[in-house]
């Protein structure tokens, strides 16, 4: 019973968040940027296509928080399961290609 109401209530919620995130970028772009730069308004399928490629850019592919939700700490856990002969080879393989201080464990 308690996942009928996530079902029914999910694809509402989730349209209303994508119109109202696609509203505050159309709106915030129309106030700030024409007057400050002279660019045109955006209309608001524009402003989620906005909202769409900085996601893609910048965004982190829904991944979120620091290192990519968790890639950094995965990452981790492997390097602290090789032996310190399979570091060594794994430092010696890719030294070259990433520079100084390549293979080295994520710190956090």
């Amino acid at each position: 019973m308690k996942k009928l109401w996530i079902v029914l209530l999910a694809p509402p919620a989730i349209v209303l968040f994508v119109w109202l995130c696609g509203e505050v970028v159309m709106h915030l772009w129309n106030w700030l940027l024409p007057p400050l730069f002279g660019w045109h308004m955006v209309t608001f399928w524009q402003a989620l296509g906005l909202l769409l490629l900085t996601r893609i850019l910048f965004g982190g592919h829904g991944m979120g928080g620091k290192n990519g939700g968790g890639r950094g700490r995965w990452k981790q856990r492997k390097w602290d399961k090789m032996t310190p002969e399979e570091q060594e080879k794994f430092r010696g393989r890719y030294q070259g290609w990433c520079g100084p201080g390549a293979g080295e464990p994520v710190k956090e």
